[in-house]
């Protein structure tokens, strides 16, 4: 069995490997499809945190049931699945509470444990969503867009309420597509003019800011005022983070989606002269992949637009430092098997 390692920061090896044995109560899953997110990018410079080397990553995944036996589940060999890979203890004080997605021993495929850069992987029932009415690139693209969808859950958004999302990458863009679709007025926030007219003709903003020329005023002429109820961060940028606090409307909701490896520091007398509600958004949940599910049936999430660059399981290692040049204009990029 083959499979990609990243053996130390900037460097990817190929090993063989047995083929990998099903464990009881758990599903022998072929991978199919494997997405490349900022955290996989992070990990091969040596920038993740909580990571260790080596590592096989890839923890957004699709694939098709290769053996599984009789289950609750009804999973049946043939089936084409999405992966939730976030592998959690079932016991802790989050898990009771049902937010898996922040269990005290959080195992990430990809990041914590090894992940899906192998042609075949064990995977537990529990982690696995059917999407046999889905195609595989609309599979592989529901964990990030999930992420989003967690985030906005988190924010409690309702209709008609502004919403202003900084960071127009992958993330970002799943946070505006499942505000859009909560009936939220939607503005995009980034550096990067092509991917400010992404977000209008894909994610059918309202309106775009570029961060270099006068946010806040800006922000200030859209609302009439007012500012954005809703700020959510999907930057993992620390002057980004720690700027947002100047963006939330008084009364308002900032939610830190993106993870950064340092402090983020504010004005204690403004954060309490608005009365700002802070939150951090973790992952998601089996809640959150349905709605992307249905975000995708209904049309309102084009998989096809948002995969912009893609390469085979033999030529990834070649492939893979383009993806993080600027110039490669990439959205998302998947790896086919």
């Amino acid at each position: 069995m083959k499979t990609i390692v990243c053996d130390k920061p900037n460097e990817f090896i190929w090993k063989q490997k047995s083929k990998t044995l099903k464990k009881q109560g758990e599903a022998l899953v072929q991978i199919r499809r494997i997405g490349i997110c900022g955290t996989d990018y992070h990990a091969f410079r040596g920038e993740q945190a909580y990571f260790e080397y080596p590592r096989v990553l890839g923890h957004e995944l699709a694939g098709v049931i290769e053996e599984v036996e009789d289950n609750e589940y009804d999973f049946k060999v043939g089936d084409q699945v999405s992966i939730i890979p976030y592998m959690y203890c079932g016991s802790c004080i989050a898990c009771r509470n049902g937010k898996t997605n922040c269990c005290t021993d959080m195992k990430v495929l990809g990041v914590h444990i090894d992940g899906g850069m192998q042609e075949y992987m064990s995977v537990p029932l529990s982690a696995l969503i059917k999407t046999n009415e889905l195609s595989l690139d609309q599979s592989v693209i529901l964990e990030p867009i999930a992420i989003g969808a967690h985030a906005v859950r988190r924010a409690e958004i309702r209709e008609g309420e502004t919403v202003a999302v900084l960071g127009a990458g992958p993330i970002g863009l799943g946070v505006m597509a499942i505000a859009k679709g909560r009936g939220a007025k939607v503005i995009a926030m980034d550096v990067n003019e092509s991917r400010l007219e992404f977000c209008r003709s894909w994610a059918n903003v309202d309106s775009t800011v570029n961060v270099m020329n006068q946010p806040y005023e800006t922000l200030l002429q859209l609302t009439g005022g007012d500012l954005p109820t809703v700020v959510l961060d999907a930057t993992g940028n620390v002057r980004s983070m720690t700027d947002a606090f100047r963006y939330v409307s008084h009364g308002g909701r900032l939610v830190y989606v993106g993870l950064v490896k340092s402090d983020i520091t504010f004005s204690d007398p403004e954060f309490h002269k608005k009365e700002l509600t802070l939150l951090s958004s973790r992952n998601a949940t089996k809640e959150d992949f349905g709605v992307v599910m249905d975000a995708i049936q209904s049309g309102a999430v084009d998989a096809s637009r948002f995969i912009t660059h893609r390469s085979s399981f033999e030529t990834m290692i070649d492939g893979f430092e383009s993806w993080l040049r600027p110039e490669s204009k990439v959205i998302k990029a998947i790896v086919e098997l």
